[in-house]
């Protein structure tokens, strides 16, 4: 028997695609070697690559060029107010137009705007949020510009993979017992959806994947880091 389904889906034709993804603050070194930070939402990682976009007109993108080098430092869910203190500034001066016209105003100290710590890189010359509960140190592996197939849309957002090179967490997100793992029970991630800040709920229910352990995506060339002691 065939079963029907009335469909009551609209199309629509929205502005932004940002369904939901989480926020990162990247860090980087200006060109007069001050920390930079930027927040973004574009951001995604397969293994130990990480792929985050930008706009072209961005001061962090800029800086990537130059220095190849960031940390991807994400906020908890209890730091929006961090975050939306950097949501309107650029470190880059005089400010973009297209910039200008959405309210951004030039702030040379943005950790200071928002009220965080600089902590410098122990394998990139970039700065680490103190406050962060994760801190990724990358090293940029390629640039990509986005929707090459648009001649009016080529070059306006490009797209930077990096290689996570170090990861640093708060000890009270680690899985006990297990040096290498972080408990997602414990990581609570600020979201962003459609420019406004969410948190994670509890988890929904039990998932097959993750009887896989984690320890068989690592990379054969990259064994784990013997474990140190916290990093803040």
């Amino acid at each position: 028997m065939q079963l029907s389904h009335r469909d009551d889906h609209v199309e629509i034709d929205p502005a932004i695609l940002y369904f939901g993804t989480p926020v990162v603050l990247v860090g980087t070194r200006n060109a007069d070697g001050t920390p930079n930070l930027a927040p973004i939402s574009s951001a995604f990682w397969l293994g130990r690559r990480g792929v985050i976009g930008l706009g072209s007109s961005s001061h962090s993108l800029a800086n990537l060029r130059r220095e190849r080098a960031c940390v991807l430092n994400l906020p908890s869910a209890d730091q929006a107010d961090a975050v939306d203190a950097l949501a309107l500034t650029t470190g880059a001066e005089p400010v973009p137009e297209g910039k200008r016209a959405k309210g951004y105003r030039h702030e040379a100290d943005k950790f200071g705007v928002a009220g965080l710590t600089p902590l410098p890189g122990r394998s990139v010359d970039a700065p680490r949020a103190a406050e962060c509960p994760v801190q990724l140190e990358a090293r940029v592996a390629a640039f990509r510009s986005l929707a090459e197939d648009d001649p009016e849309e080529r070059g306006r957002i490009w797209t930077v993979e990096v290689e996570v090179v170090r990861v640093h967490v708060a000890a009270e997100i680690r899985v006990p017992g297990r040096p290498n793992r972080v408990d997602p029970d414990r990581w609570r991630p600020m979201i962003m959806s459609f420019q406004k800040y969410y948190g994670l709920g509890p988890q929904l229910r039990a998932s097959t994947l993750a009887s896989i352990d984690e320890d068989l995506y690592r990379p054969a060339a990259s064994p784990p880091a013997p474990v140190a002691t916290p990093s803040r």
